[in-house]
């Protein structure tokens, strides 16, 4: 495995890459692997693909294709940040995934071959970045014909019962922040749209609405968010320090609660083939 780095200068993944995104990145690839591996079976990839993580972060799904297109197949890493592919290079590294490439490159213009991939995928990308439509072309023209372009993309609703002045506040700051980045936290609805504008057929959607109980991890992840856009909403002046942390501490608290409902994220998976 090796890891590869190319000068980019476009537009910066939403929430950063500091620590305390990289260990959220962490617990949401293992928290998601069934949806990955339930999406990767729909599509049928196996032994001998050449496949793509768009946007793979410090982990992303690595190990997952590496393990179904081996022996004989290869997993290829994208991210345009340089910290992010590093440690996706140190990840593939550790647990020796020979089969396995890591560069850092734009996901708008990889600069990898047309027609090169049997499976092209990416997870919470779209939803990060502004211009998705441009990475969705980009994605299109990498499979080879007949290949699979595939995604796994959130929709934000924020749905909280019973209600809570701290929730509502962090919800609409989460919104605030997304909207500096002229990214879109209702990415999910809008894949198959920008998937048949590229070109692709076949394309196919499921949702999934999940209501985790107290204590699960995936409850809280409207508060990391906005952990993670701390530095971004510190900038712009949106609240002090002191303000977060009171509001962090009080929406956790009622999140926490077994009597409360929470369904932060409807999740898309979608797909759809390339002609030919």
């Amino acid at each position: 495995m090796r890891a590869m780095t190319e000068s980019v200068t476009l537009p910066q993944y939403t929430l950063g890459s500091g620590g305390v995104e990289q260990e959220r990145l962490r617990r949401q690839a293992d928290d998601l692997r069934p949806r990955s591996e339930e999406l990767f079976a729909r599509l049928g990839v196996q032994p001998g693909w050449n496949t793509l993580d768009l946007g793979c972060g410090p982990a992303g799904n690595l190990d997952l294709l590496a393990s179904l297109t081996a022996p004989g197949g290869h997993v290829t890493g994208v991210d345009v940040n340089p910290d992010h592919a590093r440690l996706a290079g140190d990840f593939a590294a550790a647990r020796g995934l020979g089969n396995v490439t890591v560069r850092c490159a734009d996901a708008r213009a990889t600069g990898l071959p047309a027609g090169s991939f049997d499976l092209v995928y990416a997870r919470l990308l779209l939803i990060n970045i502004p211009w998705p439509g441009d990475v969705v072309a980009e994605m299109a023209r990498l499979a080879r014909p007949g290949g699979w372009v595939a995604g796994e993309e959130a929709d934000a609703i924020c749905i909280c019962d019973p209600p809570h002045e701290a929730w509502d506040r962090l919800a609409a700051l989460l919104r605030q922040a997304w909207q500096l980045a002229d990214a879109d936290l209702g990415m999910g609805r809008r894949v198959a749209a920008l998937y048949r504008d590229a070109g692709l057929a076949d394309v196919g959607t499921r949702v999934y609405a999940d209501l985790h109980p107290a204590g699960h991890r995936r409850r809280m992840i409207v508060p990391d968010l906005v952990r993670s856009l701390r530095p971004r909403i510190l900038a712009a002046g949106l609240r002090t320090e002191r303000e977060l942390d009171d509001l962090d501490r009080a929406a956790r608290a009622h999140i926490e609660a077994p009597g409360t409902v929470m369904l932060p994220m409807l999740y898309f998976t979608t797909w759809g083939r390339k002609p030919g």
